[in-house]
């Protein structure tokens, strides 16, 4: 076969190490010897002997998921083989995290990620139930994980003299070291039509850095279980 679509630039060639390295913008390959997790759906392709299977989250984390939309429905895939993860053709990014690191990042923001990362999935600090629940993952450990963003994501930096106010729909994530708490401002749309509404922002203060997609969140769509 000739064309274009055989070059290089298309070509999947065999993984030379184990884990994860990006495939191309939109797809993370995973090459599995033991055991990974990823999200539920979001294998695209694999060759090898590879098993999947749907991992629970326990009974906090299937409460957290009904009550606020917020949740990392898991799969673990075991064996050995290479396996592709996307998810509706969103961007794609490795976090490699070392001990002592501690990552927060929104759930639906979660690709993939090591079986030697530990995440527990938490209510945003200061934030209650406003905003769709503000439950976040948070990671720690040492190991990659996997992310998807509509966009190129931006990286912010925080410090103590420049605290950072987010969509609480455009965030993905945040560094260990900050501290998050709501703040209300009238929204501009509100203010065009004469109104009295407010908008709503996390805030972000300390020393550390904060990741914004560059779109609000786009409703989810029902997940199986």
């Amino acid at each position: 076969m000739k064309g274009d679509l055989f070059s290089s630039e298309y070509m999947v060639q065999p993984a030379t190490t184990v884990g994860m390295s990006v495939q191309n913008a939109k797809s993370i390959k995973y090459a599995v010897q033991g055991e990974m997790f990823a999200r539920q759906g979001a294998m695209i392709a694999y060759r090898g002997n590879l098993k999947f299977e749907r991992k629970g989250q326990g009974v906090g984390g299937m409460l957290k998921r009904v009550v606020t939309g917020e949740g990392l429905p898991l799969m673990a895939v075991r064996g050995q083989g290479e396996a592709w993860f996307a998810q509706e053709a969103q961007n794609c990014f490795i976090v490699d995290i070392d001990p002592g690191d501690v990552f927060t990042v929104g759930g639906r923001n979660v690709l993939c990620f090591d079986a030697s990362l530990s995440y527990e999935i938490k209510t945003v600090k200061g934030a209650g139930i406003t905003g769709g629940g503000l439950f976040n993952s948070v990671f720690t450990g040492q190991g990659s994980l996997g992310l998807v963003c509509e966009g190129n994501p931006l990286v912010i930096p925080v410090s103590p003299q420049q605290p950072v106010y987010v969509d609480t729909d455009a965030i993905v994530g945040w560094t260990a070291g900050l501290e998050t708490s709501l703040h209300r401002s009238q929204s501009i749309g509100s203010m065009m039509r004469g109104g009295s509404g407010e908008a709503v922002q996390l805030v972000l203060q300390g020393e550390g850095y904060v990741v914004v997609r560059p779109s609000e969140a786009t409703p989810q769509k029902p997940q199986q279980h």
